[in-house]
């Protein structure tokens, strides 16, 4: 049975709809995408996962014990449509469960298999995820969600350790048609490179504070693999000569001549995302219009600037919601960037990001009471950035703002209708 692509609705609109014919005015556009729900009639993609634990000696115990049944709860919850392996690394990589159809004989097996793991050396993340991935490469599924769970305690120490390296690695496998989500569990792992990973790879990033959650956070992810109804979605940006495209939220983009694309990923039943772009004009001529078209699967969202004088410019209507989504992917920047000056002791720096954005969000406020109440959440955090924060504090910091930016909630799951 073919599987039917759902259809993904979108709705595009401009905060500014004038611009100055003798300044690279820039303008914002706010894509809101919403996710058909699941039907019946429509039968979900089969998935093809990757569970890749961490075994190293820091996931002893508690931990490791956690992680494994979370992987044997997410295996339950399979059935013969999909594939799945199990990789557990140290400093050494294993192949505990090669990748096999996710039938009740398979399933039960892998449970002996997977309890079997015990902790080990150090923490070869690379060696671990690319076994992964090479097993779901290895019975590729076109039509199949395909990725790789990627979960670690600790630091990247053995194999490859360059973070643009790995970064690089998961946009080629994105390419490839291999996703990667990433869990951090604890305080020694490194955020940054877990989230860009993740990013690049077209999947999540998940911070796991406590050892407990390691199997609510494991069981989000595979259900929402199980819930996907687009796949791959992407966002065709069209512009006059002249016009530069970039994202501002954490989508990436690939640029062309007078053409963008904006890469979305998977979309879950229900889902709402919003993407966020920032358009720089050219110089133009006095009354002159200029048009940019979104598309989708054959929908256009067609949206049209007019070169008019600074009075026009100056008192023409905004639109808030697109300021109050722009405004949330600026101070999302603001505080990963605070997250990172802190822990370097640059605490100067840290108060910095945070006060230019909300002195910029101030200057277009107004009364808008959304708008207003995120500045002063930005001058408070600004003075806690000051000084000295705690690791889990920042971590938690980070993991708030990369959710913020990436239209998830405070859990990191989809957000939904």
């Amino acid at each position: 049975m073919t599987i039917q692509p759902a259809a993904v609705s979108i709705r595009a609109r401009a905060d500014r709809r004038y611009i100055r014919p003798h300044d690279r005015s820039q303008r914002f556009v706010l894509v809101e995408l919403s996710a058909p729900p699941a039907t019946q009639s429509r039968r979900r993609p089969p998935v093809n996962l990757a569970f890749v634990i961490d075994r190293s000696g820091s996931m002893s115990g508690q931990k490791l014990e956690l992680a494994k049944q979370a992987v044997i709860d997410g295996i339950g919850r399979l059935d013969d449509q999909d594939r799945f392996t199990v990789v557990a690394y140290d400093d050494e990589v294993r192949v505990v469960v090669e990748s096999t159809t996710a039938d009740g004989t398979a399933r039960r097996d892998a449970i002996d298999a997977i309890r079997g793991i015990d902790s080990g050396g150090s923490t070869n993340l690379s060696g671990g995820w690319l076994t992964g991935c090479e097993q779901v490469a290895a019975r590729l599924q076109k039509e199949a969600v395909n990725r790789a769970l990627l979960l670690t305690d600790g630091l990247a120490n053995k194999g490859i350790t360059d973070h643009g390296e790995l970064t690089h690695h998961a946009a080629e496998l994105r390419a490839r048609g291999i996703s990667t989500t990433t869990f951090g569990v604890g305080r020694d792992f490194d955020e940054n490179l877990l989230q860009a990973m993740a990013d690049a790879g077209g999947g999540h990033f998940y911070f796991i504070a406590d050892a407990a959650q390691i199997r609510d956070h494991i069981a989000s992810e595979v259900g929402e693999t199980l819930e996907v109804v687009a796949r791959d979605v992407a966002l065709d940006v069209t512009v006059a000569e002249g016009i530069r495209v970039e994202a501002i939220s954490s989508q990436q983009i690939v640029p062309g001549v007078q053409r963008a694309r904006v890469l979305v990923g998977d979309l879950v039943a229900d889902q709402v995302m919003e993407v966020v772009l920032r358009l720089t004009f050219p110089y133009g001529e006095l009354g002159r219009e200029t048009r940019v078209i979104v598309g989708l699967d054959g929908q256009d969202e067609r949206l049209t600037w007019t070169y008019a004088d600074d009075v026009s410019n100056d008192a023409q209507v905004r639109d808030r919601e697109v300021d109050r989504a722009v405004a949330r992917q600026f101070a999302a920047r603001a505080r990963q960037e605070a997250v990172l000056r802190n822990r370097a002791g640059d605490f100067i720096h840290a108060r910095w990001a945070l006060d230019a954005t909300s002195k910029r969000i101030r200057r277009y406020a107004n009364q808008d009471p959304e708008l207003r109440d995120l500045v002063d959440v930005l001058e408070r955090e600004s003075e806690e950035y000051a000084a000295p924060v705690a690791p889990m504090a920042l971590k938690s910091m980070h993991f708030a703002s990369a959710n913020l930016a990436r239209s998830r909630d405070s859990m990191g799951r989809s957000i939904k209708r």
